[in-house]
């Protein structure tokens, strides 16, 4: 049979123009794509477009597979990574079953996947095509699964350590054919990179090898615990990656190793601890290339600032010269709103450098120093060497000592524009540290622009989002006066295979921000409590956390549950 050629399809169905041909012509040879996909990227067509004009090539009926029934009698005869690889997927129509692909160009892992269903006793149903987005949301749902109770399935076997590349390499064909411990640990890195998650957590208890993923702030357990028995020859496979001692299993170890995944490089640091049945471990992801593109275009209004604060923000970081102070816990996304902040201000004109411990992201157009205490360089001899260079602009990881935190001020003080982090609880315990490091108040007031405090909290998930009830003593629990508040609606996430049933899709941040305003500065220079210095920033204006997050909650984006859980009640 002779194939139309996609081109002349998307000509006649989609009414592309000449003119546009030529630009997914060029497009095409410039970027080493197809035809389809470059009008895609170009946004001639739809994907539905495509897949139509797909369809059409090979002769191919299109199913729109979105809500269709899982085919799991067909599933179970279908190897993990030959539902990836193909990007295929069993689902049921009507009373048959259909197997439905998104690119049906890859005959040699088609004509594999029918040959096992048949080895499985099974009959493979008609070829379909289907939207590639739909396909891979079904797959990335259930085809995770399987492949970790597949990878758990044969970790039973005799397992042995293997010698690994600088660059280890992680893909799914490799996976198939690996060693069980091999297969076990990077499944599971692998479905972590899928689910967004921030860290994994391997914990050995009583029960066995318990795998937890970290997503969006909350641990999650991801599958039943694996035979305990097996947990050494796991975290000997991660002690290797990360190239640490497996002998030793006594004291605590961290390492970190570096995996590609689709010709994407993605960082891991690993941290193992000796417990009571064995050792834990903790791996944090860092995508760094992904991050990387997301911060090429990373502002502050897309971090989830109310207008006031967003235009207090952007007035404090265009100040010539003062510090900009931004306080919470690990984990509050601190580095996340400072790069945003350094990414508005970067308009080639001044010169930026930044010393952090570790450099997580990097910035285009930014000087970033990692520090490195075993060979001398901490912050306060970096940030010396930093005034040495002509800086405008000054980023400091985060102030933990009195040396420290004397630097950055007076670069404040002498024209620098210096951005830092703290850990304190809200803004008014940051004078608390500051005096706890031996820093006099009238020191600090003068070099202050503001102090941001900020938590994340998670955003309901837009695809199983409903209408939640709040009777008054929910709303009372909650320091929310039922006669003010009863008659807002109030939403909840219901959980979908698109939140993996958190109810929870994404964060954004929720801020309170402390203008030093001159009688702000004055009281805090007296030395006056700090409830009379709050009392009079609210009287000016400022936001608490708490409010921010109820106003959250009354917009309909996030739950009474959440803001409960991330700050206090008034």
């Amino acid at each position: 049979m002779i194939l139309k050629r996609i081109g002349e399809i998307l000509v006649l169905k989609c009414s592309i123009s000449d003119q546009d041909i030529e630009r997914a012509l060029q497009y095409s040879k410039e970027h080493g794509v197809r035809f389809g996909d470059a009008c895609r990227k170009l946004g001639l067509i739809g994907e539905n477009e495509l897949v139509a004009a797909l369809a059409e090539q090979y002769g191919l009926e299109f199913m729109d597979i979105d809500g269709a029934e899982i085919d799991n009698d067909v599933l179970e005869k279908i190897p993990s990574d030959m539902l990836h690889k193909a990007r295929l997927i069993p689902v049921r129509k009507g009373d048959a079953s259909v197997l439905a692909v998104s690119d049906p160009t890859d005959l040699v892992t088609l004509d594999r996947i029918e040959r096992r269903i048949r080895e499985g006793g099974g009959k493979p149903g008609i070829i379909v095509i289907a939207a590639p987005s739909r396909v891979d949301k079904l797959i990335k749902g259930l085809g995770s699964k399987k492949m970790l109770s597949e990878a758990v399935g044969t970790t039973g076997q005799n397992l042995k350590d293997t010698d690994l590349n600088e660059d280890e390499v992680l893909s799914l064909e490799r996976v198939s054919d690996a060693s069980p411990a091999v297969k076990l640990v990077d499944t599971v890195l692998y479905d972590a990179i899928q689910k967004r998650a921030s860290d994994i957590h391997l914990e050995t208890g009583q029960e066995g090898l318990v795998v937890k993923y970290r997503i969006d702030g909350v641990l999650h357990r991801v599958m039943d615990p694996i035979e305990k028995s097996l947990s050494p020859s796991v975290i000997s496979r991660l002690k290797i990656m990360a190239s640490l001692d497996i002998s030793e299993r006594r004291i605590p170890q961290d390492g970190k190793f570096k995996v590609r995944l689709r010709g994407k490089a993605i960082d891991f640091r690993l941290s193992i601890m000796p417990s009571v049945y064995g050792e834990d471990a903790v791996i944090r992801i860092l995508d760094k290339e992904h991050i990387g593109d997301e911060f090429d275009d990373l502002k502050l209004d897309s971090l989830g600032f109310n207008e006031i604060e967003l235009a207090r923000m952007r007035k404090m970081i265009r100040e010539p010269y003062g510090m900009v102070l931004v306080t919470g816990p690990t984990g509050s996304g601190k580095t996340t709103t400072l790069y945003a902040a350094l990414s508005e201000i970067n308009t080639g004109e001044d010169k930026i450098i930044t010393i952090e411990d570790p450099v997580e992201y990097e910035l285009r157009g930014v000087v970033q120093i990692q520090v490195n205490e075993k060979k001398g360089l901490t912050f306060a001899r970096g940030l010396r060497s930093i005034l040495r260079h002509d800086p405008d602009k000054v980023l400091v990881g985060e102030i933990r000592d009195p040396e420290t935190a004397q630097i950055a001020i007076q670069a404040a003080l002498t024209g620098h524009l210096v951005f830092t982090t703290v850990h304190a609880n809200n803004v008014f315990d940051v004078i608390g540290r500051f005096i706890h490091m031996g820093i006099e108040p009238y020191n600090f007031v003068s070099a202050l622009n503001c102090i941001l405090a900020q938590r994340l909290i998670r955003m309901i998930c837009p695809n199983c989002r409903k209408k939640a009830e709040a009777g008054p003593s929910v709303l009372a629990e909650s320091g929310m006066a039922p006669a003010k508040y009863g008659e807002y609606t109030l939403y909840e996430g219901t959980g979908c295979p698109e939140c993996h049933n958190t109810g929870y899709k994404g964060r954004k941040a929720i801020v309170e921000v402390l203008d030093l305003t001159d009688e702000i500065r004055d009281m805090i220079a007296g030395k006056e409590p700090v409830s009379q210095i709050r009392k009079k920033a609210v009287e000016g204006g400022m936001k608490t956390l708490r409010q921010s997050a109820i106003e959250k909650v009354l917009s309909g984006e996030t739950t009474l549950r959440e803001i409960n859980r991330v700050t206090f009640v008034e």
